[in-house]
């Protein structure tokens, strides 16, 4: 294509007012429940559990080779206790995230406790996913108040201001 033939065609304009914010996997699909978003929330579900599983899997192999090193049985108890609190704790604030935005701060301070407990986070996107696509409410309520401050600001507006007439 030429550079003639780009410039003749007009660029495509952005809708006015506030846009949706793009989900992780479904992207704006979540706004209609469009572009399969049932086949999406489907393959979210089940790809969160195989990663579960297979996070689980390798957490069992760890716990294995802690048995052959022989390290003592206080030391296996601390590492399923740690593992199993680190993993409540992600769950719980995994599907608190959902529903509310955590701040910047406290993202970065539990970052590595929700690293270590991956397998609670993934199983709260597995459960999440079965009603919605994970983040979905809370996107939703952001987006229609957004809209909706947007239709107030816009019908406020009464024309060309310098038109109006003065009150004395």
């Amino acid at each position: 294509m030429s550079d003639e033939s780009r410039a003749a065609q007009p660029a495509p304009e952005s809708p006015a007012g506030p846009q949706p914010e793009p989900l992780r996997f479904f992207g704006t699909s979540w706004v209609g429940h469009t572009d399969r978003y049932g086949l999406r929330r489907v393959g979210v579900a089940v790809g969160s559990l195989v990663a579960a599983v297979a996070g689980c899997l390798v957490l069992r192999f760890a716990y294995q080779g802690l048995e052959i090193a022989d390290v003592g049985s206080f030391v296996n108890v601390l590492v399923v206790i740690m593992f199993a609190i680190c993993s409540a704790v992600a769950f719980r604030r995994t599907w608190e995230g959902f529903g509310k935005r955590h701040d910047p701060q406290s993202v970065a301070s539990m970052r590595s406790l929700m690293m270590i407990g991956f397998i609670g986070s993934l199983l709260a996107y597995f459960f999440r996913s079965l009603k919605e696509a994970p983040g979905e409410k809370l996107h939703r309520e952001e987006y229609e108040t957004a809209r909706e401050q947007y239709a107030k600001r816009t019908s406020r507006r009464a024309g060309n201001p310098s038109k109006r007439k003065r009150r004395k």
